[in-house]
């Protein structure tokens, strides 16, 4: 069994969404100044949240792109602040915003060093080439995460579409370590 429970920091949620309509970015960055839109550089117009901190991309589709969240929830509540936001300022919008989670990407630390060399030729599905990269990377089949696995026992999960699977794969991934012997503690 772990010897301690890993730390796991959520460190971004990228959500997509769509409103269903087209959306004209001119006239949202009119009624909002603090929309970043320059359409020679970049088709999306860039809306801001200090509450939740995230940064919200609009296309003229009416899709929606998400970041900068610390969870599943943050990143719906983001969305529709927007959306209501939008709506305040008179910018016709019919529906509310229909939210995906696409990727959450989470930082963890062990507590333990792993012996990275041993752990490549144990674990399925890994690569370490430390010539190119000083992480071990474990592509992970259920959940379908990729995890980055680090000497100093600290890991980064990337991937995963729900925070349950995060825990589900960090948690996997540790107790194989374990029981494989490929951990130290100090």
């Amino acid at each position: 069994m772990p010897q301690t429970k890993p730390m796991v920091s959520i460190e971004n949620v990228v959500a997509s969404a769509t409103i269903n309509q087209d959306l004209n970015l001119d006239e949202i960055q009119q009624k909002f100044p603090d929309v970043e839109y320059n359409p020679e550089q970049f088709p999306g117009a860039v809306f801001r949240l200090k509450k939740p901190k995230t940064a919200t991309l609009l296309f003229r589709t009416g899709k929606m792109v998400c970041t900068g969240s610390k969870s599943e929830d943050m990143a719906k509540r983001a969305v529709k602040t927007v959306v209501e936001q939008l709506r305040d300022g008179k910018v016709k919008i019919k529906n509310d915003a229909i939210v995906t989670i696409q990727n959450i990407v989470a930082a963890i630390n062990l507590g333990g060093k792993v012996h990275l060399e041993k752990a490549a030729r144990t674990l399925p599905r890994s690569m370490y080439e430390p010539e190119q990269f000083p992480g071990l990377i474990h592509r992970m089949l259920d959940p379908k995460v990729v995890i980055l696995v680090f000497a100093s026992g600290k890991l980064v999960c990337t991937g995963a579409k729900t925070e349950k699977d995060v825990y589900r794969a960090v948690n996997s991934l540790h107790v194989s370590l374990e029981e494989k012997g490929l951990m130290a503690y100090y």
